[in-house]
């Protein structure tokens, strides 16, 4: 880890910017006590992501079925008009 006080870090940013994109984390510090880090971000997963909790869910045909009028009621959408 790199302290680093601000005056410092400001007139070599771009040098830290560059240890930080290595894998190495930067501390700032105001009159050498710490006030905030610079970590470099976890790096997005290559590959496509599979969608949903399981690779191999199927829907059954049932979910496309209008649902039963008592349910629709409960929800407001049917029976309800004024």
């Amino acid at each position: 880890m790199i302290k680093v006080n601000i005056a410092e870090a400001r007139a070599g940013l771009s040098h830290y910017l560059a240890r930080v994109e290595r894998g190495e984390t930067v501390t700032l510090c105001r009159r050498n006590v710490p006030i905030a880090e610079i970590r470099p971000l976890r790096m997005a997963p290559e590959g496509k992501r599979p969608i949903g909790i399981d690779r191999g869910m199927r829907v059954p045909a049932s979910f496309f079925e209008p649902l039963p009028d008592e349910l629709l009621r409960a929800f407001g959408g049917v029976g309800d008009e004024p």
